[in-house]
């Protein structure tokens, strides 16, 4: 195995008493390697080895490495969907990381999760209106039909979509409106922490402006506070405050997104810039 990176963290402290929404220390994820005929263990593959950052209320980190780097595996443990072997991970300073799915529940409306692939993460079988109901269900079950019909209109048009597209169904929208619903149905139960898995990789470079952009626009409205995974330092740069670098399952460098870009302090960072396109 490859010896682990040195990191350079260059993030700006935080200021005296303040509490990051979200804390991961010690941050590991190892999957087994199984082979033969029994299918026994014959390794692991350490997808994430011992990382740890913070996301301040309010900001936007980017995080940013080449595919297979562990950057969608930390998002997944954020939001519950993979439990780390080890590690720490604090919202608003409550430890979540260890607690069971039951105990987790209340956090899910805070902490939601915009997916790479918009087509595949709607059920292609549900209206747009029991798309967004759905959630709205499940976390105010004392909402009224019409409360939620009138609450998955109101998402639409938040997201630049309009009311009368309830009836329908994800194939009939393009991959950029996909993508709004599915920011529409994180928006649903009023997070504060969302995690943006590579939210426009998937689209058209027409579209992703639309996209960010939006996405910005929430934030401000709604004071949000994102994850930003992605592979394209431009994207990133575009809408991060601070910038974490990820190679081979580890953060090689922290640091605010200004100064990551004018003044890279690993090798590794310096050849993700030169490889992004410029005119």
């Amino acid at each position: 195995m490859a010896a682990q990176a040195e990191e350079v963290d260059r993030l700006p402290p935080l200021p005296a008493g303040e509490t990051p929404l979200v804390r991961a220390e010690g941050l590991t994820v190892h999957f087994p390697v199984r082979g033969g005929l029994w299918r026994r263990v014959r390794g692991y593959v350490r997808a994430v080895d011992n990382v740890s950052f913070r996301v301040r209320r309010g900001t936007t980190v980017g995080l940013v490495g080449e595919s297979g780097s562990g950057k969608t595996t930390i998002g997944h443990c954020l939001v519950k969907l993979l439990r780390p072997n080890s590690g720490s991970i604090r919202y608003n300073g409550s430890e979540i990381g260890s607690l069971s799915k039951r105990a987790f529940f209340p956090y899910r409306k805070r902490i939601q999760m915009i997916f790479q692939d918009p087509f595949n993460s709607l059920n292609p079988r549900m209206s747009l209106a029991k798309i967004l109901a759905e959630p709205l269900e499940i976390h105010f079950p004392r909402m009224s039909v019409q409360q939620r019909r009138d609450r998955a209109a109101e998402l639409l048009e938040m997201v630049g979509l309009e009311a009368d597209h309830l009836p329908r169904y994800p194939h009939e929208f393009s991959g950029g409106q996909r993508q709004r619903i599915g920011i529409a149905r994180a928006l649903a139960v009023e997070p504060d922490f969302i995690v943006c898995d590579e939210p426009v990789s998937a689209l058209d470079v027409s579209v992703q402006a639309g996209i960010v952009n939006l996405l910005q626009d929430l934030q401000q409205e709604l004071g949000l506070t994102y994850l930003f995974i992605a592979h394209d330092l431009a994207v990133v740069e575009h809408i991060s405050d601070e910038v974490l670098v990820m190679k081979d399952g580890v953060i090689v460098e922290q640091a605010g997104s200004e100064e990551i870009y004018r003044n890279p302090g690993h090798p590794y960072t310096i050849k993700l810039l030169r490889a992004v396109p410029s005119l």
